[in-house]
């Protein structure tokens, strides 16, 4: 028997190599290639597949328009984040650490779906059908009408879909399925592309929604190749802190919607339920009145959002002082150091310093650089912030503060919450009722700003 043919594939790119490396030659990921089955191409079908009727190509102007459907989930906040709810015929991934809550949250998408009109398949390659009605009994949702199947095999999960004539799929998760067509275990590369893929035609050819769970790596990235996340429609990350109470659903690619945009869950004893609010959440445990604190607002996709970030500068004991930073990027901060001690006056050579964000958020904008700025000098001088304040503006390295977009529905939000000021760019033209602007110039003016 002729031994199996065997392909070193790279898990980041897809690149093919003639045997193993330690570094892909493509795109240079380390200890990403993995060996895997060759598929087998019969000769058959290798005649005829280039015999097949070809639709001939269209001019743009002549493909008739169609109306975009999309099928709510029940969820508020899951359907903001995909952009008003599922396409049918579309694919979406939810990828999130273990325990974070993702089965949960699509288990009553499931039943909410079902209670719809939407005939809903939950398969699960990690739970027993049992597993998964323990889980359901502790949901507020009703969801003793959704179909279940505990399965692993690729092609009985498509079968059961397609005998119940399933709207929508749900496959939990796509590192546990295999196909027949390849070998290898569940999870390898090649499983793992060739599944999606096939999930993916049959999507597109009977117009299900399909729904398939993603683990992820030590990295945060979603565990399997690269490719999986360019197969499919719509990515999801479930984000969250296990000591905290509320979870965040990111979407960072949407072919349906805009990405970045953020979904805000709290986790109680009867499911997730979607936060409306969410700077009021994140705001909840502020308190006023004490020094290293500012408030800037972030833009998530198209929706603002307040927090909190607080700054605690310490005569340091050792000889080195330390550079600590939750919420934000560790040479931001050290960028930000640099700019007040030359440009604004204050020395933190000999101090401690601890950056941190409320709510487990993180700052991946310039927006926020003023607030961090704010709440450092606050800190050092030992002087609270006006608690109705707002910081808003990028800080370059000359020291001068630079206007930033969407300030207006960002100033909105802070007037919706009772801010009154708003620190920012002194070239920043918003104006909004009941709000007054104060304007800087340069970083040296924020001392005495704050002392006003």
């Amino acid at each position: 028997m002729a031994k199996a043919r065997s392909v070193y594939r790279c898990a980041e790119c897809g690149h093919d190599h003639p045997k193993w490396v330690g570094k892909c030659e493509s795109c240079g990921a380390w200890n990403s290639v993995t060996e895997e089955a060759a598929p087998v191409v019969h000769r058959a079908a290798s005649r005829t597949s280039g015999r097949r009727a070809v639709e001939p190509p269209s001019r743009l102007r002549d493909i008739a328009e169609s109306r975009l459907v999309r099928w709510s989930t029940g969820l508020k906040e899951l359907d903001f984040v995909l952009g008003s709810g599922l396409v049918p015929g579309s694919m979406t991934l939810v990828g999130g650490e273990p325990g974070i809550g993702k089965s949960t949250l699509l288990l009553q998408a499931a039943a909410r779906l079902e209670a719809g009109g939407r005939k809903v398949l939950y398969a699960s390659g990690e739970e027993s059908p049992e597993q998964v009605r323990m889980r359901a009994e502790r949901l507020k949702e009703d969801a003793g009408a959704v179909h279940v199947i505990g399965e692993t095999r690729l092609e009985a999960v498509l079968d059961s879909a397609a005998s119940i004539s399933a709207d929508v799929l749900i496959l939990d998760s796509i590192q546990t399925v295999y196909t027949d067509l390849l070998e290898g275990a569940p999870g390898n590369v090649g499983q793992v592309r060739e599944c999606s893929a096939r999930l993916m035609r049959y999507a597109k050819e009977t117009g299900a929604a399909v729904i398939v769970v993603g683990h992820v790596t030590k990295g945060g990235g979603i565990a399997g190749p690269k490719t999986l996340e360019h197969i499919v429609d719509t990515v999801l990350y479930f984000e969250g802190e296990a000591t905290l109470d509320h979870r965040l659903l990111r979407a960072t690619k949407n072919r349906f919607g805009s990405v970045d945009e953020i979904g805000v869950f709290a986790m109680t004893g009867h499911g997730l339920e979607p936060v409306p609010n969410p700077s009021a959440l994140f705001l909840a445990a502020r308190s006023v009145g004490i020094s290293g604190s500012a408030v800037t607002a972030l833009m998530e996709g198209t929706r603002p959002m307040l927090v909190e970030v607080q700054a605690l500068a310490a005569r340091s004991g050792y000889g080195t002082p330390q550079r600590v930073a939750t919420g934000l990027d560790q040479k931001r901060l050290s960028v930000l150091l640099a700019v007040l001690e030359r440009r604004g006056g204050t020395s933190f050579a000999d101090l401690d310093v601890f950056v941190q964000v409320s709510a487990g958020v993180r700052l991946n904008e310039p927006a926020s650089d003023l607030a961090v700025a704010a709440a450092l000098v606050s800190s050092v001088l030992n002087r609270p912030a006006p608690p109705d304040s707002l910081f808003l503006g990028e800080i370059g390295l000359g020291g001068e503060i630079r206007p930033i977009g969407g300030l207006e529905r960002r100033i909105s939000e802070a007037a919706r919450l009772g801010f009154h000021r708003v620190f920012a760019s002194e070239r920043t033209a918003a104006r909004i009722p009941g709000l007054t602007i104060v304007g800087l110039e340069h970083v040296d003016q924020l001392a005495r700003a704050l002392a006003a």
